[in-house]
């Protein structure tokens, strides 16, 4: 049952005929994954996950410009997996299969609430084979994760640009704010 195949963020659902792909949402949200066209048919029949060993979420600072970017992982470091949707699309110019896919989100828990309303769906590895296989609606797995078993670190805004793609982006940084 794992499998792993090259795929694109940003779903595509299978029946859509604009030559450029469409919308391509990146994120489904739990409460609509179910039933909005774009969503409806890959969360019925397919389901994956999205390994990670974490993800960036970005608070808004009053008087600033930029966002602070902050890194949320598990405390033990350990990797986890994220519930997603992938879908295939044939585009339609050169008649290649194109496998995209979305994460499905849900409401923030207290760690990350301070910065975001919303949050991936983490996967207890417990839940991964049922979330993989033929039941039609696990709607039960799509919460907010334990939020003891997660830590958030504000980090550098280089992981603004995808050229700076090393371990330092990671590093912990001291927040200041400016005093009016």
């Amino acid at each position: 049952m794992c499998r792993s195949t090259r795929s694109r963020w940003g779903l595509i659902p299978h029946w859509c005929n604009d030559p450029t792909g469409g919308h391509k949402p990146i994120n489904a949200k739990c409460e609509t994954v179910r039933d909005l066209p774009s969503f409806r048919d890959a969360y019925r029949r397919r389901r994956c996950i999205v390994p990670v060993d974490g993800f960036f979420e970005w608070k808004a600072i009053k008087g600033q410009k930029a966002k602070q970017p902050y890194a949320i992982a598990m405390k033990d470091g350990a990797p986890f997996g994220i519930a997603g949707i992938w879908e295939n699309w044939k585009d339609p110019s050169p008649g290649e299969w194109v496998r995209t896919f979305a994460i499905i989100t849900t409401d923030a828990h207290e760690l990350v609430a301070d910065i975001h309303d919303r949050m991936p769906v983490i996967l207890s590895r417990y839940d991964y084979l049922r979330w993989l296989g033929e039941e039609p609606d696990p709607r039960d797995l799509m919460r907010p994760f334990p939020t003891e078993l997660m830590r958030i670190w504000p980090i550098s805004t280089r992981v603004n640009k995808p050229e700076n793609d090393d371990p330092s982006i990671l590093d912990p940084i001291e927040v200041t704010t400016d005093a009016a």
